[in-house]
């Protein structure tokens, strides 16, 4: 069973590939000797000198998009993924590999890029959509949905110089949103506006993922974000390809390689050279099922997690239970994490209660985190289980229906008068 973040018909395996990363790589040249003259440059150029150093941002990059992925580009800050981005958009030429795409292509790298302030929010969205290649009926047909969506119909014939952040920002997402191309680029574009403007944001992403016509390619520092929209990712680190495929590993990756960062933690320096999500200290982490893995809601499944830790400090287990079928987190022990005592080579047993939920397939995720030492209310994820060594299971019982996630039995909702 594999997991689908994406809640549409069409499987990915026959779903169209709209965008082909072929082995790219970048390059820029950085001066690193100044000649003052022609009679310097002739001195230089005798004894082999270049006068610039190649930094190489990109190295052997590949992975695919397919028609419907909300695909997330994840990275640490200098890891290349907006120069990715340029060349996935034709802003950049990449100097090795190639890059194809199928379908009309909307960059948005950064918002209110190619707006004028001395220009009225009407005459910056025509401006701003010939940039981007539409045509003034194109764009006739979709400026009031950009207007409605902004909420700024009582402004858009005042200069955007008169405009507040907030509402600048407004406008430019929403012209981003609502181009209707087939594969939507975004750069760092989910925290935009108030409460209320992400709210509605939310419920655009929420409705595309279910559009199997359209294609998002999402960079984010966001890992919320990732898990919430993306169906599959890629964890770019030091210009390659660390990690291409399931959303969560990426996520919970990332999270370990900004932790290690900050804390400039030598020992998982080497955490390269073990699976994804375990390293050095935590060289083994894995769900064990202890018995049938398709079960009636009368059922308990029963688990095991096996792991290695030698640290004599204490540590602690948290347990998420993922939804496959319907997407999102069905439960998570959140602040409410197992502390643990053995050191070694340990294995603890689990099990969950089945009468609640109607009939999908069900993904069990496990990390291993230790206390933080600024903070004692939150912990440090250690390690994690990717999608080889955590552990799914189903419930199928002829009582319940497919649709939601609790069954009638669970929940009933009573009509107290009419």
């Amino acid at each position: 069973m594999n997991e689908s973040g994406n809640d549409t018909a069409i499987s990915q395996t026959d779903a169209s590939v709209v965008l082909s990363v072929n082995h790219v790589g970048k390059y820029f040249k950085l001066p690193t000797e100044q000649a003052t003259g022609l009679k310097q440059l002739v001195i230089n150029w005798a004894k082999g000198i270049k006068g610039y150093k190649e930094q190489h941002v990109l190295r052997d990059i590949n992975f695919e998009v397919h028609q419907g992925d909300f695909f997330g580009i994840v990275g640490r800050n200098g890891s290349g993924k907006s120069t990715l981005l340029k060349l996935i958009s034709g802003i950049y030429v990449p100097d090795s590999g190639s890059i194809q795409v199928n379908g009309k292509l909307v960059p948005f790298i950064e918002l209110g890029v190619g707006f004028n302030p001395e220009l009225t929010g009407r005459e910056n969205v025509y401006l701003n959509g010939a940039l981007l290649g539409f045509t003034r009926e194109e764009i006739d047909a979709m400026y009031d949905d950009i207007v409605e969506f902004a909420e700024l119909e009582e402004f858009m014939d005042q200069k955007l110089k008169n405009y507040s952040s907030g509402m600048q920002v407004r406008l430019a997402f929403s012209v981003a949103i609502q181009a209707k191309g087939d594969i939507l680029v975004l750069d760092e574009v989910l925290a935009v506006g108030d409460e209320a403007f992400q709210r509605k944001c939310d419920n655009f992403f929420a409705k595309i993922k279910k559009d199997s016509s359209k294609t998002v390619i999402l960079v984010t520092h966001d890992m919320g974000a990732v898990k919430k929209y993306c169906n599959k990712a890629v964890l770019i680190k030091e210009g390659e390809v660390l990690i291409n495929g399931n959303k969560d590993d990426v996520a919970n990756r990332y999270t370990l390689e900004n932790m290690r960062a900050d804390k400039r933690d030598t020992d998982n320096d080497k955490a390269d050279e073990y699976p994804t999500g375990l390293n050095a200290r935590v060289p083994l982490l894995r769900v064990n099922p202890l018995g049938p893995q398709i079960l009636d809601c009368d059922g308990v499944f029963q688990f095991e997690v096996e792991y290695q830790y030698e640290e004599s400090n204490p540590y602690y287990l948290a347990i998420a239970m993922h939804d496959i079928k319907r997407g999102g987190v069905t439960y998570d022990t959140g602040s409410n994490t197992i502390q643990l005592n053995r050191h070694g080579h340990c294995k603890v047993r689990f099990e969950v209660p089945l009468q609640l939920f109607n009939n999908g397939e069900f993904k069990l995720v496990v990390s291993l985190r230790t206390q933080n030492p600024d903070n004692p209310k939150i912990t440090d994820m250690v390690a994690f289980t990717n999608d080889d060594n955590c552990c799914i299971f189903a419930v199928r019982d002829d009582r319940n229906r497919e649709y939601a996630l609790l069954n009638d039995r669970a929940l009933h909702i009573t009509m107290l008068d009419e």
